[in-house]
């Protein structure tokens, strides 16, 4: 039976390979547990999928039917630790889920989380789906009944091998068993439960990761799940016994057992697809965003339970690290959990977002802390870009308040190499090579997921054009001389160009700060694809939309400087 579910893996991984532009795309988060409010290691995820999600709308002409776009997040609301924090809480399970659940919507609504479906476990629709699923496990023979016993993390929600615990001391000197890797105390935990026979999965996950090598990115993950998968792999014990966890999805025909909640939470990403009845039109168009320590989980026991109902593996796996603030963990015991909510009123919603998402390596922690937010807000969204947009749209300059036009005269497409025509200079027209090349480069970066690369890349031309703006100090040009004039308009209309080439490439990043700065340039909202950017048209010959055209309504800065904390 494995062999052959493998097989028909690989021949729909071909099919639908060949046919990438008219596919559906699902982006999902993962489930956000619902223990607590939301910190900004669950908004650097949503952003990360938001940001995806955004620029694949933006080129939603290679799709041949938009709605085939879904961004799916949402809360995971069972489990032990849920039932323990709520009953600490004075409150009964549910009331206290539909609170912080709440208070994740909340949040990424502020977000503009561009989210389609908000999927909490709780819902019928996702009860009926891992009953289906665990009748489908059921059927195949995946599961038998045994006595198990271990190490159980309750923060975690799963068992550790002896190998994966140690014994230290706490605060007050009470020694304990922990995580190794997360430092999460553990208990000595023995009960009949319900085992997926994951051992026999072995030798498919491992094809399946040689045979996809872009299946988890980046690579150093995709390593460290090959090396995961050279160890033992055990059986997993997939149910809990319902006297000691009652908040959760019974067992089908089993009263004593309740569905493990890892299992629970990873068929969220078949509910939103209309598991067991319409996911054949997604599944497996499906790219996961996940942090690293669920990667196990993402990348090992979600990939066997698909292949054991005879459903493929997801197509990508986008693993993310950790944020630390001031170099340490956050932790509620350290008080330096970082509220999101708190940092959009300090720094404005999209300056927030540009932060993590400019200073989020996938591949390393990244740490925060509030002068290195404001620096580089102040320095490259206030100075660089508002500074830029500012000047070459204000009145003293651009009197006339339209988009220049443009003089092949001043700024011919071949220069001889003593620049004996026109009077652009050699960095000049390595600008607008850079500019050309930009788009292409962002949609690279945005398929290699790395978007902090994108953003990068974009500020490099972005000062750039401030050089050219500097080198040729249009603002000191005569007007009244119709040779001076001609240069000055060009000026501009380069500068203006090139504001509207990162305005299009910052909208999945930063929406209302690109959304300002294409509303300033007068670029309507049916001009504001990727698929076609078309930049300095003029310079190749062609005709410009935007030649004469009048610029939109001052809005003011851009972007104000912030005030460093005291």
């Amino acid at each position: 039976y494995l062999y052959f579910t493998h097989v028909y893996y690989l021949i729909n991984k071909g099919c639908h390979a060949s046919d990438r532009s008219g596919r559906p795309l699902l982006l999902t988060t993962p489930i956000f547990y619902a223990n607590g409010p939301p910190h900004i290691g669950h908004l650097y995820s949503a952003l990360l999928a938001d940001a995806l999600h955004r620029h694949r709308e933006r080129q939603s002409h290679k799709l041949t039917n938009f709605s085939l776009l879904f961004l799916c997040t949402g809360t995971d609301e069972h489990g032990l630790k849920i039932q323990m924090t709520a009953a600490a809480a004075g409150s009964s399970p549910e009331p206290f889920c539909d609170c912080m659940s709440a208070k994740f919507q909340e949040l990424f609504n502020q977000a503009g989380i561009s989210y389609t479906d908000f999927i909490r476990t709780t819902e019928p629709r996702h009860k009926r789906a891992v009953e289906h699923f665990w009748a489908a496990l059921q059927d195949q023979g995946w599961l038998y009944q045994a006595h198990y016993e271990g190490w159980y993390c309750t923060a975690e929600e799963t068992f550790l091998a002896a190998s994966q615990v140690t014994e230290r001391p706490d605060a007050h000197g009470n020694r304990h068993m922990v995580s190794l890797e997360s430092g999460h105390q553990v208990h000595w935990t023995k009960e009949e439960n319900f085992m997926f026979k994951l051992s026999e999965f072995r030798e498919p996950l491992l094809r399946w990761l040689q045979e996809s090598k872009a299946a988890i990115t980046p690579e150093p993950f995709h390593q460290q799940v090959l090396h995961w998968l050279e160890q033992d792999l055990p059986d997993l014990s997939v149910s809990r016994d319902r006297k000691r966890l009652q908040w959760g999805i019974p067992v089908p025909h089993d009263s004593t057992q309740t569905i493990y909640v890892w299992v629970d939470a990873l068929v969220n990403y078949l509910t939103v697809v209309g598991y067991p009845d319409t996911h054949h039109t997604w599944w497996p168009s499906a790219t996961h965003i996940v942090g690293k320590d669920i990667l196990k989980f993402h990348a090992i026991y979600w990939p066997a339970l698909l292949m054991a109902v005879g459903l493929e593996p997801p197509e990508k796996i986008l693993v993310h690290s950790h944020w630390t603030v001031q170099g340490q963990k956050m932790s509620k015991t350290l008080g330096n959990v970082v509220d999101p909510q708190a940092c959009f009123q300090r720094y404005s919603v999209d300056g927030f977002r540009y932060f993590l998402l400019r200073q989020g390596v996938p591949e390393r922690d990244c740490d925060y802390y509030d002068e290195k937010a404001v620096n580089l807000v102040n320095s490259e969204l206030a100075d660089a870009l508002g500074g830029l947009l500012n000047r070459c749209t204000a009145p003293s300059l651009n009197p006339s308040g339209c988009y220049p036009g443009f003089s092949e005269a001043c700024f011919p497409r071949v220069m001889d190499a003593h620049n004996r025509r026109g009077k652009a200079l050699a960095e000049d027209y390595k600008l607008v090579s850079s500019v050309k090349h930009l788009p292409a480069h962002v949609s690279d970066c945005f398929e290699r997921f790395q978007i902090y690369k994108a953003l990068e890349s974009i500020l490099d031309c972005v000062r750039q054009t401030n050089g050219f703006l500097q080198r040729h100090a249009p603002w000191k040009l005569r007007r009244e001389d119709p040779e001076e004039q001609q240069w000055q308009d060009t000026i501009l209309h380069i500068t203006l160009e090139c504001l509207r080439i990162y305005g299009s490439l910052l909208q999945p990043m930063i929406p209302n700060t690109a959304d300002k700065i294409l509303t300033r340039l007068g670029v309507s909202p049916t001009e504001r694809s990727l698929s076609n950017l078309n930049f300095l048209p003029r310079y190749y010959g062609e005709r410009s939309p935007f030649e004469g055209r009048r610029l939109g309504a001052d809005a003011g800065l851009l972007f104000p400087k912030l005030e460093k904390s005291k």
